[in-house]
């Protein structure tokens, strides 16, 4: 601050500073007499610029149900910034403003908090800042860079006029106005934490190298973790422990080990160490005092360390980076991103924040309506304050025995971030008694480390989290209380992080023994060595691991708790024995007879859980997973507890999101998924745009949907209660697994192997097609494929590729866990007879890439290899080309696949996606229409590639979809499109849609959520006709020989009968005025209508009586910012739940 800002504040103050009256006629004015003290641009006059993003009285549309609009003002904004509501109080009553100090004038200033936070909910660029103003009085601020605002009004700072004098008050008003994102401080703190963690890393590594225990070096480092951090908050006096590295360590460091030792232990206890008195910590931190001794370089790491601003550490990842620091494997990716709090806020607030905030504003409008002010009265009475208290008490002894567990929380931050949002409502919970009884004492009983618990296997990983939480735990005493200890002793032993198995429990694990030859079981252990004669790496079959058998196996039990929250590993089905042993697994499924072996290692997890839900034995429950969640094979875990008679829903998804896997920093995909016990509506949220940031935080925009969410986590059609269509049975298959890169060859090194020279050969070496090849272009490899035939024929017959495998597949083969790999090593892995018998006969066949960006569909020639990665379709009319091709099939593929991988690509998985989708009855000149369309798709596509072999069918579907969504091509892309032709391309497309839409007699207007709906419809139209004897079959000669075909064509698709609504079951009418209320909050908050007192009214039993409460209620709501109302053209006043506008 210069000295000329100075002036310019002290002449703002003598304008402004005491001054009364309305803010109407003020406030403008104030606003930009602030700006030119700070010395800011003031707004341009409004409408100067598009959607003016800096301006007075800023449009805030609040949208109904029926797509009108209410249209509120917002007094200041600036896009990005801050959003203003101004009022004006005044010293003395009757000047037609509230009096300052009383309760009038402290609802006004609430008031105008609930409008600005009800203006924020509607905007898509969430301001970071949201300001009250008392004009001539004090500013209130609330800061939110996670955009959720689910903050009250107690979370509010308050900043007098005079303050602006401050330097640290001006520079924060003015980065307010210029650049908000230098006071997140997650980002200051993210940066402490990194050069922490880095500091840490050196000495770790240090320690190792002089081989000491791992374990020990994570503990030993851990007490000077927690010692630095002590001292920096104020636990530990004068910089005992930076003054005596710097004053008497480093210079002496034989000195360090016994006098840190000695340190440690009057932590443990209490007392005096030198002239200085220390608390008594406890804890388990300091119940094992043992240090290294450190030569002065190491004790030089140590104090720059120590420098570094520790109570500024951000605990949300200063566990991730410590694991890393302290893992010789993990050390190298300390640099690699971690998880950003905001996505870890993301599930945990829907899962444990958003019910207990409910909550508390129940509380809230219940205190408002027990301190309602009579006509002429300015403050409450007594009696009126007590049953307040009373009730805002008893919210905080709720608050303080509410218990959270994460069983799987690794290093603690899903933890560590509902620890932290507990602590932020329990400060504005007690901000609010303040308000209503004026100054508390400082109270003993809190939210505490002993209220989240935790297991853990990795015993590293669950000390850390210990000490995370301990640490966040403390940074809010200090916050809270200044410079004023907590009670001793400082940290308590809760054992509220378990070291264990959070699934499998067990006595103890042996060797397997094989019973045949009496010598432990193993299995290869993954390293390789150069085979003699080919110099390729091929398994070392000396490198043998263990297999353990688990003694006494059996369901792992959970501490009890009211919420579940947690990020399980990301292991799949396929990875679980290499991961986790194949004892393990076995021993894990043993236990889980219930869950079939296809799921993903987290369904135990989420199975787990749902149980306890429906057991009512917790409260609400939401896990991180990978997006397979909605697969088939882990659906199958989702649907039962969906569809049971005592069922739970899912209240919160996100099907797809951005995450950094904590374990190496590496890029994922994963879906968020809360549920909770009963039926209800959930809000589905949709990422329609993802912008990354350095840090590898992405910026995530949502569209958000409310309604009922089904098992593959989707609202709308249920898609789910589809069923498998015997028409398309047996159609849709697999390619091969060669489980063996030694099948795998060129077409030279085909020839040298007797391709084209020894009879019968060219039987045997086919050409190979994978997801590669259809997606990008076809390569030169042609596969060996020796089905049919035994080990002695190839021997005899071709001894040339018997050779050749013997050398590259067989080495490979014997170290597989499966025993008919073992056993038939010269055939694929998965030669998959179906997809054989079903390809007989045919000149070519139909094929998609299973997991693309792009779903295409192509023919292939019969003497084409499919690999696993390809899905075949064994039909060869080009009709079926065309319909698979169709904007009607890719909308059903996108809802019934699952995407997969960090690209996020589409997966057709084909019982999903193929079996279950009902192609329309054609005409035969419907047919021939859509097979010259489909024919022309096919032959265009590979036409272009012939003469342009650089171009990619990825590359012309990127160009399409930009070319469809209207952005203009760059020179690169004109270059690209005159090679491959993309707008023929997408006129083929235009026509096969609007050709395939006639065929199912649907106009091509169609959304996509209708598309749905009909061929949901359809789907379960064909089932029943299938259950009645009538089968479409797509190719009846080969899937139902002999059986005669009763076909019957339908003009159009019957269009399915709409549903009655049945109206809802009345509810009671509550005698309690918190039950009323939260009744009433509950059905506007599920429904995206509009609603009437009558209407409200008429879902109570004796709800005609109860017209005045309802409406009291709903004022109520609607001054906290919860509802808005409007004035019919009838002149109906008609209710709707803000939360629903975004949604709506």
């Amino acid at each position: 601050m210069k000295p000329e800002d100075n002036k310019r504040i002290q002449y703002f103050l003598t304008i402004w500073k005491g001054s009364q009256g309305n803010e109407r006629a003020n406030y403008q004015n104030f606003f930009r007499d602030l700006c030119d003290a700070l010395g800011v641009t003031a707004p341009p006059p409004k409408g100067n610029v598009f959607g003016d993003p800096y301006c007075f009285d800023k449009e805030i549309k609040f949208f109904h149900s029926d797509r009108d609009s209410t249209t509120r003002f917002a007094d200041f904004y600036k896009e990005g910034h801050l959003l203003v509501e101004a009022k004006q109080g005044s010293d003395i009553s009757g000047k037609g403003t509230a009096k300052r100090g009383t309760e009038t004038y402290r609802k006004a200033m609430e008031k105008a908090f609930f409008q600005a936070r009800a203006y924020v909910k509607q905007l898509d660029v969430k301001p970071p800042f949201l300001i009250t103003c008392d004009i001539g009085s004090h500013f209130e601020l609330w800061m939110d860079f996670s955009g959720s605002y689910s903050i009250g009004y107690g979370a509010r700072e308050r900043l007098d006029l005079d303050d602006l004098l401050k330097p640290d008050v001006f520079d924060r008003f003015v980065a307010i106005f210029t650049d908000p994102q230098s006071l997140n401080p997650e980002r200051y703190r993210a940066r402490v934490t990194r050069d922490v963690a880095a500091e840490l890393a050196k000495l770790a590594k240090w320690l190792e190298e002089q081989r000491h225990d791992p374990h020990e070096v994570a503990n030993f480092l851990m007490r000077c973790i927690f010692t630095m951090f002590a001292e920096d908050v104020g636990l530990l006096p004068r910089e005992v422990f930076k003054a005596a590295l710097n004053e008497r360590w480093i210079a002496d460091p034989k000195r360090f080990k016994p006098e840190i030792e000695n340190l440690w232990q009057t932590m443990n206890t209490g007392g005096s160490f030198g002239f200085e008195r220390i608390l008594r910590f406890n804890g388990s931190f300091f119940a094992d005092a043992t240090a290294f001794e450190l030569p002065k370089e190491q004790l030089e790491t140590l104090f720059r360390a120590a420098n570094k601003d520790w109570s500024q550490v951000e605990p949300a990842i200063f566990g991730t980076l410590l694991e890393r620091a302290l893992d010789t494997k993990e050390r190298s990716r300390l640099g690699a991103h971690y998880t950003p709090r905001s996505y870890v806020e993301r599930l945990v607030r829907p899962v444990v924040i958003d019910s207990i905030r409910q909550e508390w504003q129940q509380v809230e409008m219940e205190v408002d309506r027990l301190l309602k002010l009579d006509e002429g009265q300015e403050d409450p009475t007594a009696a009126q304050k007590k049953k307040a208290e009373v009730e805002i008490r008893a919210f905080l002894k709720h608050l303080r025995e509410i218990k959270i567990l994460d069983p799987a929380c690794g290093s603690g931050n899903f933890l560590y971030v509902t620890l932290d949002l507990l602590k932020t409502l329990e400060a504005e919970v007690m901000q609010r008694l303040v308000d209503v009884v004026g100054a508390v004492q400082l109270e003993t009983e809190q939210v505490n480390p002993s209220q989240f618990l935790g297991i853990e296997v990795n015993p590293r990983a669950a000390a850390i989290a210990e000490l995370v939480i301990w640490i966040g735990y403390l940074q809010w005493h200090f916050k809270r209380y200044g410079t004023t200890p907590p009670p001793e002793p400082v940290l308590q032993n809760f054992h509220n992080i378990e070291h264990r198995d959070a699934v499998l429990a067990y006595d103890g694990r042996e060797e397997a023994i094989d019973p045949k030859t009496g010598k432990v079981k193993t299995r290869w252990g993954g390293r390789t060595m150069k085979h003699p004669a080919t110099g390729e790496d091929v398994p070392d079959p000396s490198d043998q691991i263990p297999i353990y058998r688990y003694i006494n196996p059996r369901p792992a039990e959970w501490q009890e708790a009211d919420y579940i929250v947690s990020n399980p590993p990301f292991i799949g089905n396929a990875r679980m024995r290499e991961r986790l042993g194949d004892g393990y697994v076995e021993a894990l499924r043993s236990v889980y007879r219930n869950i079939p072996e296809s799921v993903d290692y987290v369904m135990y997890w989420w199975d787990k859980s749902a149980s306890l839900l429906q057991e009512e034995k917790i409260d609400c429950f939401g896990f991180i997973t990978t997006n397979s969640l909605r697969q088939t094979f882990n659906r199958r875990i989702i649907s039962p507890y969906i569809e049971a008679k005592k069922s739970i829903s899912i209240i919160f998804a996100i099907p797809d999101h951005p995450w950094v896997d904590a374990s190496d920093g590496a890029a994922v995909r994963i879906s968020m998924t809360s549920a909770l016990k009963g039926q209800h509506k959930g809000l589905l949220s949709i990422v329609t745009e993802e912008l990354s940031k350095e840090d590898g935080e992405s910026v995530v925009k949502f569209e958000s949907k409310l309604g009922s969410i089904f098992s593959n986590l989707s609202i709308g059609a249920d898609i789910t209660s589809t069923k498998v269509l015997k028409a398309n049975e047996k159609i849709g298959n697999r390619g091969v697994q060669l489980i063996g890169s030694g099948f795998a060859i060129t077409s030279y090194e085909a020839k040298k192997l007797g391709l084209g020279t020894v009879p019968n050969t060219e039987k045997y070496i086919r050409r190979y097609r994978n997801g590669r090849d259809i997606t990008d272009k076809p390569r030169d490899i042609m596969v060996i494929d020796l089905f049919g035939l035994s080990e002695d024929n190839v021997k005899s017959d071709f001894p040339l590729i018997y050779q050749w495998i013997l050398e590259r597949v067989k080495p490979e083969r014997e170290q597989n866990n499966r025993a008919c790999y073992r056993k038939k090593w010269w055939i694929f892995g998965e030669p998959v007879v179906t997809t054989r018998n079903a390809l007989e006969g045919l000149d070519r066949y139909i094929v998609t890439c299973r997991t693309a960006k792009h779903r295409v569909f192509t023919f292939l020639k019969n003497d084409i290899v499919p690999d696993a990665k390809l899905v075949t379709i064994a039909l060869n009319d080009s009709s079926f080309l065309g319909i698979l091709s169709s904007r009607i099939h890719l909308t059903w593929v996108l809802r019934s696949g699952a995407w997969l991988g960090v690209g996020n690509d589409s997966n057709y998985n084909h019982s999903e996606c193929f079996n279950k989708f009902p192609f329309p009855d054609l005409s035969p000149e419907q047919k021939q229409k859509i097979c010259e369309l489909g024919e022309k798709l096919d032959a265009h596509r590979k036409g272009v590639q012939v003469q342009h072999p650089d171009v990619t069918i990825t590359g012309m579907y990127n160009l399409l979809e930009k070319l469809r969504r209207g952005e203009p091509f760059t020179d690169s892309d004109r270059t690209y499109n005159d090679k491959a032709l993309v707008s023929t391309l997408k006129q083929i497309h235009d026509d096969l849609d609007i050709a395939v839409f006639e065929a199912y007699g649907w106009q091509p207007t169609l959304s996509d959520d209708e598309i749905l709906e009909k061929l949901v419809a359809l789907n379960i139209d064909r089932a029943e006709e299938e259950r009645n004897g009538l089968v479409r079959w797509l190719r009846p000669d080969y899937q139902a020989p002999g059986e005669a075909q009763v076909q019957q064509t339908l003009t159009g698709v019957m269009e399915p009968e709409t549903a009655a609504i049945e109206p809802a079951e009345q509810r009671t009418w509550s005698k309690q005025p918190k039950e009323q209320l939260a009744a009433i909050q509950e059905l506007l908050s599920t429904s995206q209508g509009e609603w009437t007192v009558d209407q409200l009214a008429a879902q109570f039993k004796g709800g005609a009586r109860a017209k005045k409460a309802i409406k009291e209620n709903l004022e109520r709501l609607e001054f906290f910012g919860y509802v808005i109302c409007r004035t019919d053209e009838v002149g109906v006043i008609r209710w709707q739940f803000v939360e629903m506008q975004k949604t709506a």
